[in-house]
């Protein structure tokens, strides 16, 4: 590793004019980004049933592709997962990265090519080396390891060739062999399923190790740096690895957890957002004194924008980069070399600044809840409600509800704020099987719950009726069109109705 860690930094610096070149010429780089997905795509079913022979531009894709949502391609996904070639891609699909669900599936299984692999998530994990080189110019990144704290890691086997597992896992499994010495813990560790076994013996076994960088969702990361404290009796983390100079998060707010974070490092370090999902890397930030992250435009992903307004109509209307305005939310419409067409990805974002253009995930286009990664849309919600409602013969009139961030002495949980048309004879049960529901429904809340190491049970307030009324009235908005918001990522309503009741 010390002969191998210098050539790479030399070589992460060098590149930073190939970055330049689609940064300077952004719609120049989409164009041919867009004609090399075409090119692929003309020689698969999809294509063939959408004409990619006759498609010359951007105008007439976008007007002979229709949208897609996960549900319009799931019959295709379907094929691949049993093996059938040439559907949505023109090269072999061996893995298929599972990733949290839609209204209809507890998860959704996003197809990655050797393409997808190569030229967009590993060459966008390249640029972020280079990026963060870039800015911090005497960095000593690489003469350390970096501990990255992923999901669940978990590899299943399809039939003899196909597999399927968190994008984590997919990435850690195909890694080129000189990756493995860059990073920690070893393999066999990263690739351990059972949370309490692998945060105890991620904290054991890089305890010893020269950590220079760490990534991960903020949720694991704080426990796996409480636990490293533990066992070593330091104050800070800076103490354990003193050359740590990078943490790079992702995938949830990290507005909630800084403070902690710079608690329990004990030192100013640097920090890097980046943007990626089991259907592309997005985007990272270049500039850590500018709000959002770049977007990544020559990375085998063609991105149209469509103004979230235009979501739910026939005919939604999308826009490129030429058009796109600073601080309008968009959701993001995405072509892929993973064989994703015109794919609504679910997020929304805001353009920070044009020219570079930077970006900043806003949200999502329904009402959600994403504190820890568990991803609980109001669909979900409104089953379990159902399912517990079913169980202990009650019926909830009315309802609210948002995260419980970590605190320094508990973890997250979801706060539900409650009407019932008929309480419940017994409130513990029907959080019992709200619960439940959630983690049968749910495949990433499930997995945040076991055992309650990240997420713990819901909290349930029953409240009063006409307390929601009265909250809407007193915001001018009752009556109408005017709805109880159900679920939220922020917990801007429940602290109201919760001070309004004086119960804060």
């Amino acid at each position: 590793m010390k002969l191998l860690s210098p050539a790479i930094s030399r070589l992460a610096r060098l590149r930073y004019w190939h970055i330049e070149q689609w940064v300077q010429n952004p719609v120049e780089a989409q164009r041919e980004v867009l004609q090399d997905l075409v090119t692929h795509g003309q020689y698969t079913e999809f294509g063939r049933v959408h004409g990619f022979n006759e498609l010359f531009n951007i105008r007439t894709f976008k007007q002979t592709v229709p949208i897609q949502e996960y549900d319009t391609l799931k019959p295709y996904i379907e094929r691949l997962m049993n093996g059938e070639e040439n559907l949505l891609w023109n090269t072999p699909v061996y893995w298929f990265a599972k990733s949290s669900g839609t209204t209809s599936d507890k998860s959704k299984f996003i197809p990655i090519t050797e393409e997808s692999l190569e030229d967009c998530h590993y060459q966008a994990a390249k640029d972020v080396l280079t990026i963060y080189y870039n800015f911090y110019p005497d960095s000593d990144l690489l003469t350390g390891k970096g501990l990255v704290v992923g999901g669940s890691h978990q590899i299943n086997q399809l039939n003899e060739d196909i597999s399927y597992g968190d994008l984590s896992a997919v990435l850690l499994q195909n890694t080129p062999f000189w990756g493995q010495w860059l990073r920690t813990p070893e393999l066999s560790i990263a690739l351990l399923d059972e949370w309490e076994t692998k945060i105890e013996k991620l904290a054991q076994s890089t305890i010893h190790e020269n950590v220079s960088s760490l990534s991960g969702v903020p949720t694991w990361t704080l426990i796996l740096i409480k636990r490293i404290l533990e066992i070593t009796g330091k104050s800070t983390l800076k103490e354990v690895w003193p050359h740590l100079e990078l943490y790079m998060h992702g995938g949830v707010s990290f507005t909630p957890y800084k403070e902690q974070f710079k608690k329990l490092i004990g030192a100013d370090i640097n920090y890097l957002e980046t943007y990626n999902a089991s259907e592309g890397f997005f985007a990272a930030q270049d500039d850590p004194t500018q709000e959002g992250m770049l977007l990544f435009l020559q990375h085998g992903i063609f991105y149209e924008f469509m103004p979230v307004e235009e979501y739910g109509k026939d005919n939604p209307q999308t826009i490129g980069l030429k058009e796109v305005e600073i601080g309008k939310n968009y959701a993001l419409v995405i072509s892929t070399n993973g064989g994703l067409w015109r794919y609504l990805l679910g997020d929304t974002i805001q353009f920070t600044t044009l020219f570079p253009f930077r970006v900043k995930v806003s949200g999502r286009i329904k009402h959600f809840m994403n504190a820890f990664g568990e991803e609980v849309i109001v669909d979900n919600a409104d089953k379990a409600l159902a399912a517990a409602c079913e169980a202990t013969g009650s019926v909830v009139s009315d309802y609210t509800a948002a995260p419980v961030y970590f605190s320094e002495n508990s973890n997250g949980a979801h706060e539900w704020l409650i009407e019932f048309e008929k309480q419940p004879g017994d409130l513990d049960k029907f959080t019992h099987e709200l619960d439940e529901a959630l983690k049968s429904i749910n495949s990433d809340y499930e997995a945040k719950r076991h055992k309650s190491i990240a997420l713990g049970p819901p909290r349930i307030h029953m409240l009063p009726p006409g307390t929601f009324g009265q909250w809407l009235k007193s915001k001018g908005k009752l009556g109408g069109q005017h709805k109880v918001p159900r679920l939220s990522n922020t917990r801007t309503y429940v602290e109201e109705i919760l001070t309004m009741m004086g119960r804060i």
